[in-house]
Formats: C-alpha cells, sequence, structure tokens
C-alpha cells in the first residue's frame, strides 16, 4: 500500500512509495488491511489476524496479488486505510507472472465499511479501465479526490483467458477536519462576528454535511433590520430562503440546489457573497442569487442543525435492472397466523414489482406493486380486485411500506400512514409459508401460472433497506455472505439511485422528469425542442419567414437561436420591398403635452414590448433601423441654437440610454433638426421649425437611423411653460430591416480552400445549423479537432449529409439520405444538434434521424484545434461551392469578413432564385438581388410579396372598369414609360383568360372584348345559371356560342374559370370540373382589339340585341384576379390607374371578396405563437391593437360636353391605438395639427379602396 505526494493545507507530504522502483520504502500504513469478497482466494505477502488480511507488497515487487477461487462479478476487495484519508489516484496491475488481470472495475468508497457509494468520473462514467496483461501497470489519477477511510473495488471485466488478478496501490494523504455532531434537537452551533468594519471584499462560509434526514435547518445567519437567510434541507434538496423580519409570514424562495442530499455521505456547501450576490455551490453546482441591500453585512452566523451525524449503520440494497432480486424464507410454523412485511424503498420509476410470495393452499398469489406512482396489492386468486394506497410514490424519496395480513384483515400503509392506508378483508388466509421475493422476475417459478402473471409487472428499479420479516430485522450482510437467502445481480450496502434531473440537463425552462435509468425534457411552453430543449423552434428574423413563404403578420423571433435570448413577438411586414420587423411600445400616438404648474420640464418614458436584450440583439442583427421622431409645436422651442443648451432632449441606446441632442432627420451630436441639415427651415436662423418660436402651428420630424442612438427611451421637452406655448409629441416604433446574418456567405472555389475560426465550444450541447449549395458530390462542410474528441459534417456523396463525432465513447455517425440529388446547386438547409441525450441531423424538410447518447458515457465534447469550414487540418475532401447563414449554439459565424482575406474565398455567393423562386406564384417573376431575391408581379393578375394575394373588387350595376388596347397610331409611339402589362397586338389568335366570380345574378356579363372591325369575346352567365363564351370573329356571321355543361355557376360561390383559344380551339374549365373542348368554324383570328369591359358596357352598338341588352345591366358581385393574356385589367384599374389605359365608371371598391378563409391562407394577418404545433411559451407581450378605417380624400368632378365622370379616391390609413388613449386634440380649434396615422406602423387587415 503506498500513498503519493499530495499537498495539503499548504504542506507537502512526500511520496512514501515510488511506482514501478526497487526502492526501500521509510514507511508502511501499518493500520491498513484489505478484506475480500472471497477468503480462501490467493493474497500473497500478508498477515491474518482473526481473518484480516494486512498487505505491504507493492506493484513490481514480485510475486503477489488478489485471485479469488471464483471469478464472478459478486467479488470484490476492500481496503482499509485506517483513517480517513484524501485519495488521488489508484493503480492496478495484473497478477503476478499469470495470465490473471481486470480489465474494468467500478471503486466504492466509505468512511464506515457500509453505505458504500460509487466514484464516478465528471461525465458520468462509473467504470474504469483496467489492464491489457499482467506486467504493465496502469494508474488513474481521479479528477475529484475522494475523502474516506474504506474503498473498495469491483471486478466487471477480466482477461477471458484467465481470471480475477489484482495488485493494488492507492494514492493520496491523510484527511484531518474539526467535526461536530448534532442531536437533532435544540443543539446548534453559533458564531458571532467580531465588531467593526470588515477590511475583506467577499464573505466565504464553506462546511460539509452528511446526514440520513430529508429535512432540517443547516445554516441561518441574520442580517440588518431583521432580514434572515437560511439554508435549509427539504426533501433531501437544499433551500436557501430570504424572510424579511420575524414577522413575514413567508419566506422568499431564492434557489435550490443539491438532490438526494439524505444518503449519509458527506456534501460540500459554500456560501460565497460578493456584495450583492450571493454564489451557493453543493458540491460541483452553483446557483447565483441576488441579495438585498440589508444582507451587505452579516450580523451573526447561526448553524441550527436538526439532524444527527452519527453514522449508523444503514445496509441497502440496489436493484438496478430487471434480473435483480432478493429471495428470504418465509414465516416459520411458530409465528402467529398471518404475514407481515416491512421495508423502505425509493426509485424515480412510476412503476415496479416490490415484493412478492404465493398462497399454496389457495393456489394463489400475493404481488405488492407500483402502478402510476401508487402502491397497488394484487392477489390471485379468482381475480380478487387490487387495492390502493399512496400517490407520487417515485419522487426519490424513501417511503416506508408496512404489509399485515392478520386474522382474515389485510392492511397496507405507507410512510407511517402519512402516505395512506388502505384495508381490505380477504376470505381466505393469507400466510407466506414459502419464499418472500423482493425485486424483479426470480429464477424460481413459485406456481405454474407465476411466471405469466409476473409479466404483468414492470421491474423494480431503485433501493430497499430496513427490511423486516414478522418485525425483524433482515441482516442483509448475511445475505451478501450467502448466509441467508439468496438473491441476483443486486449491489447490496449501498443505494445507487441518482438524480439526473439534479443539475438538469433541460434548457430554456424545460421540465426535466426521469426514470431509473435516463431523463425527459418537456419542452412545451418553452418556444425550443430537441432531446433537452436546446433548439429554438423559430426563425431569428423576418427575413427567414418571407423566404420560408410566410406573408406579413406576427411572429415570434429568436435573434440568438439556442442562446439565452428568449423568443419575442413581432409583427414582420413584408409587403414592401424591404421585409420589415416591427418593434411597439406603449405609446405610438401622436400625444398632446399638457404643463403642470410645478414642473418646468416633461418627461415622458417608453416602455417596448421586449425585453432589454431582445431589444438590443434585434437592432444588432438588423442592416437598418429607424425611428420616427416628430416635434409640433407652437411657441414651444425645441433645440435653441448651436451655442445654447438644448431645450429637450431624447434618451436613446442601450440600458437607459444615452442623452441625445438632434432630431429626427439630423446626424447625432449636431443639435440640429431636419429642416437645418436640409437647410429649409422656416426661419434659416435656426436650425429647428420649432425654434423660431412662432405662434402659427409648425413641426420638426424626421426619422432616427443610427442604431447606437436606437431605440428612443425616454424624451425631455423643456419650452412648454411659457403663456401661449403648446406642444404634442410622437415617437414611432422601432423598424428595422435586413438580416446581417441570414445571407452571410462565402464561396469556395477549390477543394483545397478553407476558413478556420477559434475552437467551438459546444462542450455539453451544440447545434449547428447552414445552408449549402454545391456541384460537388462530397466534401467536408466543416471540422473541429480536439486529441482525441471530434466533430465533423460532410457531404459524403450527392445525396447523403453525415454527422459524426466522438466524446470519447468512440465515434458516432448520423445519416440523412435524401431522395434527390443535393449537388444541384439549389440552397440546402443542414441542422445538426448533439447533447447528452441524443445526436439528430436534419436536411431540409426530410425526416430527422437521430441517434442515442449511452446512458452512462462520457458526453464533454473537449476540442482543442481551430474550427475548418469548408475543408479539414488536413486539406483533403475539401468543399467546393457556398456555405451560407453559418451559425454555431445560435452565433453566425462572419464568413464574409474572413474571406475577404482568404485566398480561394469569395465572400458572397449570387444566385438565389434557383432555390426561392418557387416562392414567386402565379406568374410572378423571381428577380436577383445581391442579397435574396424580389418577386416582380408585374405579370401577374395577384400582388403581395410573392404574388400570391388576390386582387378583387365588388361591383355594382352601374360599375364599368374599360381596359383599351393601343390604338392604332400609338404603335409607332415611343411609350416605355407604361407599364409593359397594357401592350398588346392588334390581331390575336390565341387568348389566355383567367377570372374568378362570385354572384347570384343570372344572367349577368362577366367580361367583353370589343374590337374596332365589329366583332367581339363575351363571357357571360346564361339565364340558365351556366357559363357560356361567345365569339364573333366575322362580323358578317353569328356569334358562335360555347356553352358549359356546369350548372348553377351563379349561386353566391366562388368560381374560377379559365378559358384558352389556339386559332379555332377553345377550352374551357370552370373550378376543379373537367376541361370542356369546342371548336370554331371561322378563321380563328380576333382583329383589332379595341377594349376590354368588367361590368356595364356603355357602348353598345356594336352588340347582338340580347348581348346588348344584358350589357346594359351590368354586373352586381364580386370579380377578381382577371387576366387577359399578358393583361390584368382589374389589378390595373385598383393598383395602377394613373399609369394605365383604365376608364372607371361607377362605384367599385377593393375588397377580399375573392378569397375564402377555407381556400385563401392569407386572407387574415397570421400569428404564430407559442403555443402552436411546435411548442412554446406564453410570453407576456403587450400587443397594441389595430384600427383600419377609410378616409374619403378628393373628390374630382369634371365636365364635357359628352359625359360628366366622378373620380372620388379613398386612400388607405393606418394607424396604431393605444390602449391609454393620451391627449387628443380636443377642446381647441388652435390645435391645428393633425393627428396623423402612422405610415410605419402595422398594414391593417383587409384594407379597402374606393374608386368610383
Amino acid at each position: 500500500m503506498g500513498v503519493l505526494a499530495c499537498e495539503l493545507s499548504g504542506t507537502l507530504v512526500s511520496s512514501l512509495l515510488l511506482q514501478n522502483s526497487n526502492a526501500i520504502h521509510s514507511f508502511l500504513l501499518t493500520r491498513t488491511y484489505f478484506i475480500s469478497s472471497n477468503l480462501h482466494g490467493h493474497l500473497i505477502h500478508h498477515l491474518s489476524i482473526n481473518g484480516v488480511f494486512f498487505l505491504y507488497s507493492h506493484l513490481s515487487a514480485g510475486a503477489g496479488g488478489w485471485s479469488p477461487l471464483i471469478s464472478d462479478k459478486y467479488q470484490w476487495l476492500e481496503v482499509d486505510l485506517g483513517e480517513r484519508t484524501k485519495i488521488t489516484a489508484v493503480a492496478t496491475q495484473g497478477r503476478y507472472g499469470s495470465s490473471d488481470w481486470l480489465t474494468s472495475y467500478l471503486l466504492m468508497f466509505s468512511d464506515t465499511g457500509h453505505n458504500w457509494k460509487q466514484y464516478r468520473q465528471e461525465d458520468s462514467i462509473g467504470s474504469f479501465p483496467g489492464n491489457s496483461n499482467a506486467d504493465n501497470v496502469v494508474q488513474y489519477k481521479l479528477q475529484q479526490p475522494a475523502i474516506a477511510r474504506f474503498l473498495r473495488l469491483i471486478p466487471l471485466d477480466w482477461n477471458p483467458s484467465g481470471r480475477i488478478g489484482l495488485r493494488l496501490e492507492t494514492y493520496g494523504c491523510p484527511y484531518t477536519s474539526d467535526v461536530v455532531s448534532l442531536n437533532g434537537g435544540s443543539s446548534s452551533l453559533v458564531y458571532r462576528l467580531s465588531p467593526g468594519p470588515w477590511q475583506t471584499s467577499k464573505e466565504v462560509v464553506s462546511l460539509k454535511f452528511k446526514t440520513l434526514r430529508n429535512s432540517g435547518i443547516l445554516l441561518h445567519a441574520e442580517g440588518q433590520q431583521g432580514v434572515s437567510l437560511s439554508l435549509e434541507l427539504e426533501r433531501g434538496k437544499l433551500q436557501l430562503l430570504l424572510r424579511q423580519g420575524k414577522t413575514s409570514p413567508e419566506p422568499l424562495h431564492l434557489t435550490s440546489l443539491g438532490s438526494l442530499l439524505d444518503d449519509q455521505h458527506w456534501h460540500h456547501v459554500v456560501l460565497e457573497q460578493k456584495s450583492a450576490h450571493l454564489n451557493l455551490t453543493v458540491d460541483k453546482n452553483t446557483e447565483r442569487v441576488q441579495l438585498p441591500a440589508e444582507f451587505s453585512r452579516w450580523a451573526i452566523e447561526q448553524g441550527n442543525v436538526t439532524f444527527s451525524c452519527a453514522e449508523p449503520v444503514s445496509v441497502a440494497l440496489t436493484f438496478p435492472g430487471p434480473q435483480s432480486f432478493l429471495q428470504l424464507p418465509g414465516t416459520t410454523a411458530s409465528s402467529p397466523g398471518g404475514v407481515s412485511v416491512g421495508f423502505q424503498f425509493r426509485t424515480w420509476n412510476k412503476g415496479g414489482l416490490l415484493f412478492t410470495f404465493s398462497l399454496p393452499q389457495q393456489e394463489g398469489m400475493v404481488w405488492l406493486y407500483l402502478s402510476d406512482a401508487r402502491l397497488r396489492l394484487m392477489i390471485h386468486k379468482r381475480l380478487s380486485p387490487a387495492v390502493f394506497s399512496g400517490a407520487a410514490l417515485n419522487d426519490g424519496q424513501w417511503h416506508a411500506v408496512d404489509f399485515t395480513a392478520r386474522r382474515g384483515r389485510l392492511t397496507i400503509s405507507v410512510d407511517k400512514g402519512e402516505g395512506g392506508i388502505a384495508h381490505a378483508a380477504p376470505s381466505f388466509p393469507i400466510t407466506a409459508e414459502t419464499q418472500l421475493f423482493f425485486g424483479g422476475k426470480s429464477e424460481f417459478r413459485l406456481l405454474k401460472h407465476s411466471e405469466e402473471c409476473r409479466n404483468l409487472f414492470e421491474t423494480f428499479q431503485g433501493c430497499m433497506r430496513l427490511l423486516t420479516v414478522e418485525n425483524q430485522r433482515v441482516d442483509l450482510i448475511k445475505v451478501q455472505q450467502r448466509l441467508l437467502g439468496n438473491y441476483s445481480q443486486l449491489q447490496i450496502d449501498m443505494c445507487g439511485i441518482i438524480d439526473r434531473c439534479s443539475p438538469s440537463r433541460c434548457e430554456h425552462g424545460g421540465r426535466c422528469s426521469q426514470s431509473w435509468t435516463v431523463f425527459h425534457c418537456n419542452c412545451s411552453d418553452t418556444g425550443y425542442s430537441g432531446a433537452t430543449c436546446h433548439s429554438s423552434v423559430y426563425e431569428q428574423s423576418c427575413e427567414a419567414y418571407k423566404h420560408n413563404g410566410n406573408t406579413s403578420g406576427h411572429f415570434y423571433i429568436d435573434v440568438d437561436g439556442s442562446g439565452p435570448i428568449k423568443p419575442q413577438l413581432v409583427y414582420c411586414n413584408m409587403t414592401e420591398e424591404n421585409t420589415w420587423m416591427v418593434l411597439l411600445h406603449n405609446n405610438t400616438e401622436l400625444t398632446r403635452v399638457r404643463p403642470s404648474p410645478a414642473v418646468s420640464q416633461h418627461s415622458v418614458h417608453f416602455d417596448y414590448s421586449s425585453q432589454e436584450e431582445q431589444l438590443l440583439a434585434a437592432i444588432s442583427q438588423s442592416e437598418h433601423c429607424e425611428q420616427e421622431l416628430s416635434y409640433h409645436c407652437r411657441k414651444s422651442r425645441l433645440l435653441n441654437t448651436l451655442e445654447g443648451s438644448p431645450f429637450s432632449w431624447w434618451l436613446g441606446g442601450p440600458g437607459q440610454g444615452r442623452v441625445q441632442t438632434y432630431w429626427g432627420g439630423a446626424h447625432p451630436g449636431s443639435q440640429q433638426c431636419a429642416c437645418g441639415l436640409q437647410g429649409d427651415c422656416v426661419d434659416l436662423q435656426h436650425y429647428c421649425n420649432c425654434d423660431a418660436d412662432r405662434l402659427e402651428w409648425t413641426e420638426d420630424s424626421g426619422l432616427l437611423t443610427h442604431k447606437d442612438t436606437l431605440p428612443v427611451r425616454s424624451l425631455v421637452l423643456g419650452d412648454i411653460q411659457r403663456p401661449g406655448s403648446e406642444a404634442a409629441y410622437r415617437v414611432g416604433p422601432l423598424r428595422c430591416h435586413g438580416d446581417k446574418n441570414f445571407w452571410n456567405a462565402a464561396f469556395f472555389d477549390k477543394e483545397t480552400s478553407y476558413l478556420h475560426f477559434p475552437t467551438f465550444h459546444g462542450e455539453l450541447s451544440a447545434d449547428i445549423s447552414f445552408l449549402f449549395k454545391t456541384t460537388g458530390s462530397s466534401g467536408v462542410f466543416l471540422e473541429n479537432l480536439g486529441i482525441k474528441d471530434f466533430i465533423r459534417i460532410e457531404l459524403s456523396s450527392s445525396t447523403q449529409v453525415v454527422f459524426s463525432f466522438d466524446v470519447g465513447n468512440g465515434p458516432l455517425e448520423v445519416r440523412v439520405e435524401s431522395s434527390v440529388p443535393l449537388n444541384d446547386n439549389r440552397w440546402h438547409r443542414v441542422r445538426a444538434e448533439r447533447n447528452v441525450k441524443e445526436a439528430s441531423l436534419r436536411l431540409d424538410e426530410l425526416a430527422v434521424a437521430t441517434q442515442e447518447a449511452p446512458t452512462d458515457g462520457h458526453f464533454h465534447l473537449q476540442l482543442n484545434s481551430q474550427l475548418f469550414i469548408g475543408g479539414t487540418a488536413s486539406r483533403q475532401k475539401g468543399f467546393r461551392g457556398c456555405i451560407r447563414s453559418l451559425q454555431l449554439n445560435g452565433v453566425t459565424l462572419d464568413l464574409e469578413e474572413r474571406a475577404k482575406i482568404t485566398p480561394g474565398v469569395q465572400p458572397g455567393c449570387p444566385g438565389h432564385c434557383s432555390s426561392y423562386g418557387s416562392l414567386c406564384q402565379n406568374h410572378g417573376r423571381c428577380v436577383e438581388r445581391a442579397s435574396g431575391f424580389q418577386c416582380d408581379c408585374s405579370l401577374s393578375a395577384y400582388a403581395g410579396v410573392f404574388c400570391q394575394t388576390e386582387v378583387s373588387a365588388s361591383f355594382k350595376p352601374g360599375t364599368s372598369v374599360s381596359y383599351t388596347f393601343k390604338e392604332p397610331y400609338e404603335l409607332s409611339r415611343n411609350s416605355s414609360a407604361l407599364p409593359s402589362s397594357i401592350y398588346s397586338e392588334m390581331t390575336l389568335r390565341a387568348e389566355n383568360i383567367s377570372l374568378s366570380f362570385r354572384t347570384n345574378q343570372s344572367p349577368a356579363l362577366l367580361l367583353y372584348v370589343s374590337s374596332y372591325y365589329r366583332e367581339y369575346l363575351a363571357v357571360l352567365i346564361n339565364k340558365h345559371d351556366k357559363l357560356e363564351v361567345r365569339y364573333k370573329l366575322d362580323s358578317s356571321r353569328d356569334a358562335e356560342v360555347l356553352r358549359s355543361s356546369v350548372r348553377n355557376v351563379a349561386n353566391g360561390q366562388l368560381h374560377t374559370v379559365t378559358i384558352k383559344r389556339l386559332t379555332d380551339s377553345v377550352s374551357v374549365q370552370i373550378d376543379e370540373n373537367a376541361r370542356e373542348d369546342f371548336n370554331l368554324t371561322s378563321d380563328g383570328e380576333f382583329n383589332a382589339v379595341k377594349s376590354l369591359v368588367l361590368g356595364r358596357v356603355h357602348e353598345s352598338d356594336d352588340l347582338d340585341p340580347d348581348l346588348a341588352k344584358l350589357a346594359s345591366l351590368g354586373f352586381t358581385g364580386c370579380l377578381s384576379v382577371v387576366h387577359f393574356n399578358t393583361m390584368s385589367p382589374l389589378k390595373a384599374a385598383l393598383l395602377h390607374s394613373d399609369t394605365s389605359p383604365v376608364i372607371i365608371t361607377g362605384p367599385l371598391v377593393q375588397s377580399n371578396c375573392g378569397s375564402a378563409a377555407s381556400t385563401n391562407p392569407y386572407a387574415a394577418e397570421n400569428t404564430h405563437h407559442l403555443s402552436g404545433k411546435k411548442g412554446g411559451a406564453s410570453f407576456a407581450l403587450s400587443v397594441k391593437k389595430l384600427f383600419c378605417g377609410v378616409i374619403a380624400v378628393v373628390i374630382f368632378v369634371v365636365v364635357t360636353g359628352l359625359a360628366i365622370t366622378g373620380r372620388l379616391l379613398y386612400q388607405r390609413k393606418e394607424t396604431y391605438r393605444n390602449q391609454q388613449v393620451k391627449d387628443r386634440q380636443e377642446n381647441s380649434q388652435d390645435f391645428a395639427f393633425s393627428n396623423q396615422a402612422d405610415s410605419q406602423s402595422v398594414p391593417c387587415e383587409n384594407p379597402k379602396e374606393y374608386i368610383i
């Protein structure tokens, strides 16, 4: 036995054994001795005193070692060091001159020789590597030193060609400490601090404790003004509680830490206070809390321990698996009639068989088991009903069970009745004259039906102790020595329960639950997903939502992905070329300032719906941010002169903000307004309109665009107290567009090119996401190496992506196979995640591939080299193509900046329409942009960001929309300024017509196309509610009528019609009905087309009499997405009337009548909630209501000699409406400015435009 040099309390203890040397040792631990599980095995160089073997041979010193007669997993070797020792390392060697050595083993420690505790490494690895031969020494340095008197080594595996053989050395140094034992009553230890000021910058309290009780006050400290802090053990966890005075009804729970601390093992507790912060450490886990100011100096530190620190012998059993069981003899004939069994158990499982015995006289069985965390008794004799008792018994706490059957009465008690008592009165005697079985399935069949019935119950995995049969304690040490009963695969004299939820590996507020072998994370209401709630279910920006095909609406965005910042609810406005993210605050309306007699300044603070870190991250990530700031004034100065102190200012930027003395539209620090920068102020001697100090209303407004000064936090207005001074202000919502991360890309033009970044740190959780496009068939996207560990993502073939890594358990791979080639030069998205539970890989929208991690294995990913992107350290298997938006644990790597200084790599990556062009719908055309793409809807009858928004209008009988084709004399004129959609050749040999309608009118004219040669085309509903298409392509002949067989099209429902003609062949399709084909007898040319009319036709001289009568009636109903070849006449009338050859007569109302909620998912504003199908959290975000209306603007009356045409345009306006409406401009005719609607606010739902 030897001890290696060890530093203790600043003193260096010299080496007492030199490993692998033949030096004469100056000291032997004469009190050290060994005990083996098999006293008849080989133990060389020993003295035998009362059956105890003293070993003082050392490694490589000749023959010797330990080798039990039987080589199985029930053997062990125990070392008594004589006193508590700080053990730092162990070394093993095979038995000298033999084929006997261990390949792996377990280490147990104890202070008493009982209640053993398994040593686990940092990664919860329980086993230690052994030897590969009998001669070499394998030393393992303990990551955390173990302090114990007893050490027990348990062989797990050994040389299959030999047997168990071992030589052992333990390294460490003596450990001494002051110990106080308290009896659990009123005993206490009080420490009073010396008076006077303290010189230390922090206070530290450190102690170790051990107990069998799961509750009690460990430490109590009092601060000033009656504030006290206590550290209390509750259900095996330490709770840090704060009490505000002795009369405080309920303490404030600051934090809780630790678990299963009532295991009678030493636990280390440290309280470290630094000013207002307190760090609580239990064993290796630390929590930080905020303390009140009254605890800046502690007055008294008091220990009041309500549990004993004695060393009672309590032998426990661990049932680790399905083959674990304990067999004990039943009651003897001398026992009183019946049976009495008692025990305590603890487990995390909801189910499990606790004990069973047979009733041979009744040919029955008795089972006591857990089901749904309740205790349940079943007697298998004519299917007797079950008896229930207790609840939530899988909480990991010790629970006492007493089972008694006497005199025809059966009683089950849980926790001495506190957990419940159940009674039953069986009609037959209950006796246990045969064996009693505890735990899982037995090797013995008690009855012919026993095995069949045992399969009804789950296996018990947990601990038991204090077993009694007929009120007699069972000696479990005799069981271990095979002197009593029988057992299989039990761990005796220890409880091996592990709390896998302490500390919790569930991130972002996920709730941890566990069974005996695994833990689970409930990620609902968190906004995150995955085995450990690591990955966000939301996109990081509005830009990302747009490129998923979404349209304007409310969305949750998670700006840092899997990082600590929570998701936030924002409005994404996708109606413009840029995608705007809108962040609201508590007052976006124009608000009048009301002077207060006693206050010289008016101050207002703005509270945003997003939290501070969310705001700053959103601003930082955006390419551009802006916020409107306006001041309306009458005899109220704003910024004064450049030399004078400003009357008003605002605070903006991080935190509470910094003072800013410039106004919207000007530059920071200029102390100017927009008019001063442009030189057009009302008084050129001033730099703000309001500084002219005039009696007329004026304003200074503009946009704040410097991100460092955003958002606006507060506003201070000073010149409001003078007689006649009036003012109002408005601070608009914060608006940002552009995602710097989403389009950050690099192009690798050679397989040997790569980018390198600092080492990736993802020890416990790592998520990697990126997009790639390539024409190559293979290549490494990413690689980072450690000494043994690594992580790599690669394109292994043209259809397969592989995510591989090693954290010490051997290489692990996760593969996803695609059914289509991935080297198609289109963007593909890769998302990989690795955590302590599993590894997952997702490619595009394919199913996620996962690989579970070992339950007890290494889980720390330890890397130390540079991170390589697009290649490897060996410069082999490099990637050729583009990588974009590369994020590691929510942090985007700036590929473009690094590519600018790296040969063989180019910043950026053009060509997005190949991937996103399909988002442009309904003949929309994808247009490339430097960062992204845009849908050109000029050739589509639809509008919107993806050309998906139907353009519809409600028609009245007098409504007419006339779209004029080019006049003959216009063919030679240059009209390039007009939209291309208005041009058409004069002679048509083909038409492609589509429209949607909704009406109850029958008959009705839907569409009419006229010609200069008295030819026409008409689409109508006849009196039989069927659709007709009339072609008159020869002015000398009657029109040809093509009647559809589809019935009842004038039923008020939305119908879609498609008409296609190629010379004399015509096809008509209505809705999803079969296409109908027709043939014309004319020559197939539609000559000199003149105009297209929707609704009432005013010029009907060229029409047939019946059609002229129908045309004069007009159309009542809805027309939508009218498309004629390349032209969209209805869209031109509603959206481009000023630049299109269109004449509108009568009322024309734009509406959403052409879409139904059931057929158009974009009919209403879309809000993505955290409670959606992906899960998420209910954040308390105050989103302002949107109020939309229609305001009449201008009525134009044009009188000519032929007709009077009136056109009134009602243009859409938008406004935010605050819940607490600020001061309106009521009761003041002089308050001459208008409460302008926010031109930058969230667009209203279903806006309407009126055109007459």
